[in-house]
């Protein structure tokens, strides 16, 4: 099937008041699990490749974006490609050609009229280059590059703040700070599900959630309810991944064959990708 444009799936998921999940790939079996987990669950997804991500790839974005692509258009289902968390503009400017439809521009470090000036500069290049430009707004904890938790009075998203930003910058998404913190291992962030209805109300693109994997079930149902439609999703991941690699191992020390416990991980990565599509369509 071939590669269907963020926009698109992201503007359907709004429409029809529901959600898509946006998964990070990190390796090939990050990609080859997402895959399998969102055509066992008959549920569209999309693939995003972090800065991080390029840059342990010793800053190479198109392999990892080739594999990531293929692995897309042999799939059952529809799937998107999504360029994540970007603050290098020169990277940002790789994205077309390397076949993405969209990118997350992130100039959250930034005072905000500087965060502003460079959002709309990124934005105007994206829509030149017929891509889709996500922005953050707020804080969203977990970031090693800051001491502030995503509890920290002032760092929610202020939706009178976002909606003069969203009309400044022009772009086509909004990432909001309600409660989630990025890398988070368990599952136990609360949700300002009031501020996420404000937003809504107050945003006229569609919202996204960052640092979904510390969000229980419940909460994250609640939150596509109130209003977001984009669904990060990572650490829980390589949560899954990482567990079934160190129990391989340790059971079985003398093995040195990769494939015998990087299978198993590809596989646990596929249950989570699954399991999280299940809650999110409920």
């Amino acid at each position: 099937m071939p590669l269907v444009p963020t926009g698109e799936l992201v503007a359907h998921a709004a429409t029809e008041r529901r959600s898509v999940a946006a998964f990070n790939v990190i390796t090939l079996e990050h990609a080859e699990g997402i895959v399998t987990g969102a055509e066992a669950a008959g549920r569209p997804v999309i693939l995003q490749i972090s800065e991080n991500a390029v840059r342990y790839h010793k800053g190479q974005l198109l392999p990892l974006a080739l594999a990531a692509a293929s692995m897309a258009r042999s799939s059952t289902v529809e799937i998107a490609l999504h360029l994540d968390h970007v603050t290098d503009v020169e990277l940002l400017h790789q994205a077309a050609d390397c076949g993405f439809s969209s990118a997350m521009f992130d100039a959250g470090a930034l005072p905000y009229a500087e965060n502003v000036s460079a959002t709309a500069d990124a934005a105007r290049w994206a829509h030149g280059a017929g891509l889709w430009l996500e922005a953050e707004l707020g804080y969203v904890g977990g970031k090693p590059d800051s001491p502030a938790s995503a509890h920290t009075a002032g760092v929610r998203t202020d939706p009178a703040e976002a909606a003069e930003y969203v009309a400044r910058t022009g772009v086509d998404a909004l990432a909001v700070a309600v409660g989630s913190s990025h890398a988070m291992t368990e599952r136990s962030a609360a949700l300002d599900h009031a501020l996420i209805e404000r937003l809504r109300d107050a945003v006229p693109v569609p919202l996204v959630l960052h640092g979904s994997s510390g969000v229980p079930d419940g909460e994250l149902r609640s939150a596509v309810r109130a209003g977001i439609v984009k669904i990060n999703i990572g650490t829980a991941l390589n949560i899954s991944l990482t567990r079934v690699v160190r129990d391989t191992l340790d059971s079985l020390p003398a093995l040195t064959d990769p494939r015998k416990y990087l299978g198993p991980a590809r596989d646990a990565v596929a249950a989570t990708v699954h399991g999280i599509l299940t809650v999110l369509a409920h």
